[in-house]
């Protein structure tokens, strides 16, 4: 799976950029997409005008994380892995017996939008297996993603010339375009667009980037580790069923 969005939707964290990044830019001229469908002949690219793209293939896949992708009401994901309480999470959502892990997940996320009765860091906490996902909504110009605790999917990020934020399971995918300035999406995290990176393990604790070093010294781009020193003010306004959940995570 691939994502890649302008910094209109999600900005880059500055700790992903390497001062000897050698990226590009991976929307010039369908750069990416096109090298992604080159490695994944039967993929499907999908065009999200100014806000960038998606690209989605079943190639080379693991069968024990299988990828899977849906687009329900302006709503996009990419959704890797295996949910093992499906069937607690569709009575939760009040879904029918077809909805699948992509599905309970953008429902997970619609219900947060809403205003739904659980902050976000609860409900991804909810969500018990081996998974990363890419959601984009393109009503509110709004991304999601997140890994599981235990980073059981590989996942990564980077920022490309332009600071648009490379999002793929496939690391030579995201080094492609982003040079040295990637890392691993850290574990038991989730970013959005108005809130950055938080950690949905330890929610009331900042996030430090740690540089990364290659093996020829070069700095690349940052890990993040929850910050066991630091604490966040608790507390989320209830301001309407029209207010961005995510401003608050």
């Amino acid at each position: 799976m691939l994502a890649v969005f302008d910094k209109s939707v999600a900005k880059s964290p500055e700790a992903l950029q390497s001062p000897h990044s050698d990226s590009v830019c991976a929307l010039k001229d369908g750069f990416l997409a096109k090298h992604f469908s080159s490695v994944h002949p039967a993929s499907v690219t999908i065009n999200l005008g100014v806000a960038g793209l998606m690209a989605y293939s079943i190639d080379k896949q693991n069968p024990f994380l299988p990828r899977l992708f849906a687009v329900v009401d302006d709503i996009f994901c990419l959704f890797q892995g295996h949910i093992e309480n499906v069937a607690h999470l569709k009575q939760q959502y009040g879904l029918n017996k077809t909805a699948n892990e992509v599905i309970i997940v953008m429902e997970a996320y619609r219900t947060l939008r809403d205003r739904g009765p659980y902050p976000a860091d609860q409900v991804l906490r909810d969500l018990l297996g081996k998974f990363a996902f890419i959601l984009y909504d393109s009503s509110s110009k709004t991304a999601f993603l997140a890994a599981d605790a235990d980073g059981s999917v590989p996942f990564f990020w980077g920022t490309d010339s332009e600071g648009h934020l490379v999002l793929s399971d496939d690391v030579e995918i995201v080094k492609r375009g982003c040079g040295k300035s990637f890392a691993p999406f850290p574990k038991g995290c989730f970013f959005t667009t108005s809130g950055g990176l938080r950690s949905f393990e330890h929610p009331l604790n900042q996030l430090k980037p740690v540089p990364r070093v290659d093996s020829s010294g070069q700095v690349c781009g940052s890990t993040f580790k929850v910050d066991a020193e630091s604490r966040k003010e608790t507390g989320m306004p209830r301001v309407g069923s029209a207010a961005n959940w995510s401003q608050n995570y």
